[in-house]
């Protein structure tokens, strides 16, 4: 089948249902909006006492499936996936939501919503690979009453060809035991690829200025309200607890654990060398952070794991904090990643 006559078919399947009648398979209640807020770090007081609301972005968690799966997906949708399945589009991968909130959902809310495949574009090559991408409108209501709508993109592609991978050197089979002899020649590798291109440059403005002139000095800065005490970072202009402007800083000591991560595989980036971990790290001093995780390989990497602060620098002008698990010195040498 030609790709115009593929997307023929895709395109009829657009104001089709992708779900009909579903039901939450939960109200909306206490425990789940508690364990959200602890994941997300999120202590607003709206969201608990009698009076608590669902917090707005929890508007799909009342819809999802679970482990068992959806039972109200509608054979439209079913036939529009196999259909790209069967042409060799047989991956896929979210690509963004987008949500707007029209009441607040309370705990004891019945929720049920309906789906419609909205859109399925014309073939597109990314990174990834050649494929569609396909957007679902959800609408959410409780008693009958529109709460929210939740946009979904998904893109259902086929895998671009990786090229071969070099052979692994024999000074780098052992990552397990020679992690000296690897951090000298990832060095040595820097020293020979002048051409590589930079890492990125973070985003310096009037807000968060000073944390990045910390870490330029080696001193990873935690700012505090001067009304309520409460730490909070990345750097904000106020308070989320108490509204608050103004503030100072304290220096975080540098211990902290893996409280969560993700190994990253895509996007390849010039500046990078895909795979590492990157962790959402939980300092000592309660609050959490979003870094590199170094020192081990990154299928090694668990939750819980210690690790301690230690300060990167990547080229004659930018100086990065990353976590390094387990023992090692006191700062990462030059150019090593």
């Amino acid at each position: 089948m030609s790709g115009d006559a593929l997307y023929e078919r895709l395109k009829a399947y657009e104001g089709r249902p992708a779900a009909v009648a579903g039901r939450g398979k939960d109200p909306v209640n206490l425990p789940m909006i508690r364990h959200w807020c602890e994941a997300m770090g999120d202590a607003h007081p709206a969201y608990a006492g009698p009076d608590a609301v669902a917090p707005p972005t929890m508007l799909q968690a009342w819809t999802m499936g679970g482990l068992s799966g959806h039972e109200d997906r509608s054979e439209a949708y079913g036939e529009l996936l196999g259909l790209l399945d069967g042409a060799g589009y047989t991956s896929v991968v979210a690509t963004d939501c987008e949500q707007e909130y029209l009441r607040p959902l309370r705990p004891g809310d019945e929720i049920t919503f309906d789906a419609v495949v909205e859109s399925v574009s014309p073939r597109k090559t990314t990174r990834l690979g050649t494929g569609h991408f396909v957007t679902t409108r959800m609408d959410v209501r409780t008693g009958g009453e529109l709460a929210g709508t939740h946009r979904f993109r998904i893109l259902k592609y086929a895998p671009a060809a990786r090229p071969p991978e070099p052979p692994e050197r024999p000074d780098r089979q052992d990552r397990h035991h020679r992690q000296d002899r690897q951090d000298r020649q990832d060095r040595q590798d820097r020293q020979e690829r002048p051409e590589r291109p930079r890492r990125p440059r973070p985003v310096v403005n009037r807000d968060n200025a000073g944390f990045w002139e910390g870490v330029a000095a080696h001193r990873l800065l935690i700012q505090r309200c001067t009304a309520c005490g409460t730490l909070r970072l990345p750097w904000l202009p106020g308070c989320n607890d108490c509204g608050a402007a103004r503030w100072d800083t304290v220096e975080a000591g540098g211990e902290g654990t893996v409280h969560s991560y993700v190994v990253m595989h895509h996007p390849p980036f010039p500046a990078f060398d895909p795979p590492y971990a990157v962790g959402l790290i939980e300092l000592a001093e309660g609050v959490r952070m979003i870094s590199n995780v170094v020192g081990v390989p990154y299928d090694e990497v668990r939750i819980g794991m210690p690790v301690r602060l230690e300060f990167l620098r990547v080229d004659e002008e930018l100086v990065l904090p990353v976590f390094r698990a387990g023992d090692g010195p006191d700062a990462v040498a030059e150019g090593e990643r």
